[in-house]
């Protein structure tokens, strides 16, 4: 069977891990399991993997601080949560620590499996697909979408799938008001609170990047959504 993709799967639930394991690599994808955080570090330096599936509550070094140092070592790599937890101010902290998505516990095999195509499809060319390569003027920056990067002058910033995302739509929406849930709809597929704080962390991630531009803004535009203006 074709590899689909190399995973790291980061879960202390060893029978929670076996069905996820056997059940993705029955779908085509490498899995690597790793029982805990510390394990899952190791593992990760060890090999290269194209998407990492990390539980939040790890023994001996725990899902956010794991997190931060894949996303420390790689900027790209998409990073998804798995969770237990319905608090929003931990979803929130996975997000400003480099997550990219969330799936709360119970969960199905094919949520895991859609999430990890979508992410896949966004951050690598896809066998038998002609590839254009999508380039955004934007001020004195351009997006490089395919290779997720913002660049101006000597500066460059190596973009998550989702900021690229973001910025891609807010790049082909310049200068109109572009509703909130309209674009939650467009990159997450649904409109709601959770969904809605998480567009939050990376407008404000984004906004940073963009500083070099004072030309460059995002309004907020109250009770409605944004505008972006170049």
């Amino acid at each position: 069977m074709e590899n689909k993709g190399k995973i790291l799967l980061v879960e202390d639930d060893m029978s929670l891990a076996l069905v996820t394991k056997d059940s993705l690599e029955l779908r085509g994808y490498d899995v690597t399991h790793a029982e805990n955080g510390e394990v899952g570090w190791q593992k990760f330096n060890k090999d290269t993997f194209d998407i990492c599936i990390v539980d939040v509550m790890l023994p001996k070094v725990d899902g956010f601080a794991l997190a931060t140092q894949i996303r420390n070592k790689d900027q790209q790599i998409p990073i998804i949560f798995l969770t237990a937890k319905s608090l929003q101010e931990d979803k929130i902290k996975g997000l400003k620590l480099g997550a990219d998505d969330y799936i709360t516990k119970p969960f199905s095999v094919e949520e895991v499996s859609l999430k990890i195509e979508i992410f896949l499809k966004r951050t690598r060319p896809q066998p038998n697909e002609i590839q254009i390569l999508k380039k955004y003027p934007i001020g004195l920056y351009e997006l490089d979408f395919d290779n997720l990067k913002l660049s101006t002058g000597n500066i460059t910033h190596k973009l998550t799938p989702r900021e690229a995302e973001v910025l891609e739509y807010f790049a082909l929406h310049p200068n109109v008001i572009m509703r909130r849930e309209e674009i939650l709809k467009k990159i997450w597929g649904k409109d709601d609170y959770f969904m809605g704080r998480s567009l939050d962390v990376f407008i404000t991630r984004l906004r940073k990047y963009l500083k070099e531009d004072p030309n460059i803004k995002i309004e907020n535009i109250p009770s409605i959504g944004f505008r972006f203006i170049f």
